[in-house]
């Protein structure tokens, strides 16, 4: 009788600790969206360079490529040539996008006739270990700010990756530094999306 519970309870153990698996520092996005606005006026954005907040020298450029890439790919808004948005900052003498006013917002909305500017950070980039197990993780922000007022209309921050329950106990593979960014990066657009 005991060997039969025991049979029993074995699967039942182990379904536990597959479903708990993926149960690794993927965080409930923390996300802003302002209920009074249309969205649909957006027709097109641009992606201002990123404030990189790590130790990694092009986490910033990284995760904007990606930023760019996945809101094309979403058909939501078109997205200005990060070379205009470079272009645009040097000609209002905009040394950094960081404490953008409302006024350059406005005027840089204007020189890339764009409806707003999707503005963030990076503020973590790399390998985390956990144990003995590295594995990567990405944390970022992304706010999205009307030209016509400056105000912010859409803001989230985000964190995916480290080390799963099944790396740290049986050797399974961590997502690559490049999966976990387009990872975070859909994650956090996501509730842009919804």
């Amino acid at each position: 009788m005991r060997l039969i519970k025991s049979l029993i309870l074995i699967p039942a153990v182990i379904i536990m600790l597959l479903s708990v698996a993926g149960c690794h520092r993927n965080s409930v996005p923390v996300y802003y969206m302002r209920e009074d606005v249309d969205f649909s006026f957006i027709k097109k954005v641009a992606v201002m360079p990123l404030q990189n907040l790590t130790d990694e020298r092009y986490a910033d450029e990284i995760v904007r490529q990606t930023v760019i890439s996945e809101l094309l790919a979403s058909g939501l808004v078109d997205v200005t040539i990060p070379g205009e948005v470079t272009a645009a900052l040097e000609k209002l003498n905009i040394k950094s996008d960081a404490a953008l006013n409302p006024d350059q917002i406005k005027q840089i909305g204007e020189m890339l006739d764009v409806q707003a500017l999707v503005l963030g950070s990076v503020q973590q980039y790399g390998e985390v270990k956990s144990g003995s197990v590295a594995a990567p993780e990405v944390t970022i922000t992304l706010m999205m700010a009307d030209v016509n007022t400056g105000t912010i209309l859409w803001s989230v921050t985000e964190t995916l990756g480290g080390s799963s329950f099944m790396s740290r106990h049986f050797g399974a593979k961590s997502k690559t530094m490049s999966e976990t960014v387009l990872a975070v990066v859909r994650k956090a657009l996501l509730t842009f999306t919804e």
